[in-house]
């Protein structure tokens, strides 16, 4: 997801988005280190994901 697509995303969302795409994080790292995830670079572009939701929270937060 790019930092122009969340800008565009209304707070409620953000925060939703956050907690599915943490949900999914947890269970790819599970399923990686039982077998073998084909593509493991998706591990790290979910985390950075999340850290980009979470600063434009942050973001929105300070600004109010």
């Amino acid at each position: 997801m790019k930092n122009s697509e969340i800008k565009e995303l209304t707070t409620p969302e953000i925060i939703e988005k956050i907690s599915i795409t943490k949900e999914e994080y947890i269970r790819m790292c599970l399923n990686h280190s039982v077998n073998p995830l084909e593509n493991p670079m998706k591990i790290r572009f979910t985390r950075k994901n999340i850290a980009r939701l979470n600063t434009e929270l942050r973001k929105r937060q300070l600004a109010n």
